[in-house]
């Protein structure tokens, strides 16, 4: 009996985690999809259903950094062995300041969701993945952890240290066959909770706005390739 692949995404909302899933279940891949609501998950569950693809909810806070373990096995439970995981949460709001503005207790605010938890999550699916020899890891984050851009913190500097943290991890581990890589998105992702919460918010960001089903192309063919560790979208030179 063949055994199909399994990815698993973290942070699955209506842009790149609907976008990961079709593109991954298209490949053959089962979809494991964790995110906070029940009802948008069911919705993604049914839209890849109607296309084919398997795929799971688990509704789960990201920031409940005790519970990553359980939530691991869970998805092994039902589905297999996890090949790819994909860490691409979506902000609970624009969550912007200026640097000369923010103090520890806003740093440690935003460090929960987009630093604690996917080096949690990482810590618990590596040793797996190095006992088979196999496994990829992308985390996903955004342009101001690669450029300091002004009324982007905390978020930059915790990304920033997401961002060196895999790209660490990947020179570590990339010859024990697993692949860890760092995609960050220099855009308004469309068809996303995060762009709403900004244009519901009133701030406006002089940035491009990305179709999700590119990002996911591109995830697909680094995880596929492992020629590259780090990848920005769009490339810098358009920004």
């Amino acid at each position: 009996m063949t055994v199909r692949k399994t990815i698993a995404i973290f942070g699955a909302g209506t842009g790149l985690g609907s976008s990961l899933a079709h593109k991954f279940g298209r490949e053959g891949y089962q979809v494991a999809l964790v995110a906070r609501r029940v009802s948008a998950l069911e919705e993604l569950v049914f839209s890849l259903a109607s296309s084919g693809i398997t795929a799971e909810p688990f509704s789960y806070d990201l920031t409940d950094l005790s519970g990553i373990p359980n939530l691991v096995r869970s998805i092994e439970d039902k589905l297999g062995k996890i090949d790819v995981a994909v860490y691409a949460p979506v902000s609970p709001g624009p969550n912007l300041a200026l640097a000369s503005a923010i103090d520890s207790s806003k740093l440690q605010s935003a460090a929960g969701l987009f630093l604690y938890s996917p080096v949690e999550l990482s810590h618990t699916l590596l040793p797996r993945m190095l006992e088979r020899g196999d496994g990829a890891i992308v985390l996903v984050g955004g342009l101001s952890a690669v450029i300091p851009m002004p009324r982007l913190s905390p978020l930059g500097q915790i990304m920033a240290a997401t961002r060196n943290y895999a790209l660490t991890l990947n020179a570590e581990v990339l010859q024990q066959g697993v692949y860890v890589g760092s995609v960050s998105i220099g855009a308004l992702i469309d068809r996303s909770a995060g762009k709403n919460a900004l244009e519901a918010s009133g701030i406006e960001l002089n940035v491009p706005i990305i179709d999700p089903d590119d990002i996911a192309e591109e995830i697909w063919t680094v995880v596929s390739r492992r020629d590259r560790a780090e990848v920005i979208l769009p490339p810098l030179t358009t920004i």
